[in-house]
């Protein structure tokens, strides 16, 4: 089934370049919010994110994704004008120390993206799939950068209001499948797709995704997944996100079975090592 479903690479073309890599890759995630729902992931000053990027560069993360807006229920509200404060400089920042790694702007608003992609940012990540600002579409198409198209059904608000499927699986391909439409007839070329795990799911539902993520495969596009420390572990393991790194890890080397590309995580060093303990598995 891998043979026929899963490509043993990854490529996207970032402003008209060519990226390739032979293998899954590392996405280290930076929150410049004060209420992200793991504490460590949040940098409330210039310096101490650039020493967090630096470190997740070091550990083996191809890209950064930067996020100025809390998803979590129960977040505040944040502006625009906020959003593009807390991300462009330090996008900007980051880009001007090294220069060669890529960066993402997680963010569903479209002028958000837009000033991130000036400020150097290479993809898009967008929670919301389109559905929040279609907009994003085109900017990512103008920009000519990867756009990463997330499951979620509502808003970060009440998305915990909307867990009501019948056959979740069905639903979520269906999902991509309308969503990558528009995006495509907007122009965007490169799609990573990203299940949403914790987003309008319950625990129950999370690991059933987990459990058959194999059949997001054929769909054609890369699958990114992103269980770092969320609550599907520690409400499980009657933890919290702070006890939740061993948990994250075994569930990352499942999500990499079932042919995930790319793992969005809080902790670049112990993702890093299930990706080269995996390609050992399967050399």
């Amino acid at each position: 089934m891998k043979d026929t479903l899963f490509s043993s690479k990854l490529s996207f073309n970032t402003k008209g370049i060519l990226r390739e890599f032979s293998k899954p890759i590392v996405m280290g995630i930076l929150n410049a919010t004060p209420d992200s729902f793991y504490s460590e992931s949040r940098v409330n000053n210039l310096d101490i994110a650039l020493a967090k990027a630096a470190q997740m560069i070091n550990q083996g993360a191809s890209i950064l994704d930067i996020g100025g807006y809390s998803s979590r229920p129960g977040a505040d509200e944040v502006s625009e004008k906020e959003e593009i404060e807390r991300t462009a400089d330090l996008i900007a920042a980051i880009k001007k120390e090294h220069p060669e790694i890529l960066i993402s702007i997680d963010t569903f608003r479209s002028r958000v993206a837009e000033e991130a992609v000036k400020k150097g940012a290479d993809l898009i990540n967008d929670i919301s799939g389109g559905q929040m600002d279609a907009r994003i579409f085109e900017v990512a198409a103008k920009h000519s950068c990867p756009y990463i198209l997330m499951h979620m059904r509502g808003t970060p608000a009440n998305m915990m209001k909307h867990t009501n499927y019948d056959h979740l699986i069905n639903e979520i391909v269906h999902y991509f499948s309308a969503q990558i439409r528009k995006a495509q007839l907007a122009g965007v070329k490169d799609i990573i797709i990203d299940p949403g795990f914790g987003f309008s799911k319950t625990l129950e539902q999370n690991f059933e995704l987990l459990n058959q993520l194999e059949l997001l495969g054929f769909i054609g596009k890369p699958i990114l997944a992103g269980v770092s420390r969320k609550s599907m572990i520690y409400k499980t393991l009657n933890t919290s996100p702070e006890e939740s790194l061993n948990g994250t890890t075994a569930l990352n080397m499942v999500a990499l079975e079932k042919g995930a590309m790319i793992l969005r995580v809080h902790d670049v060093k112990a993702a890093f090592e299930t990706i080269v303990l995996h390609q050992k598995l399967i050399s």
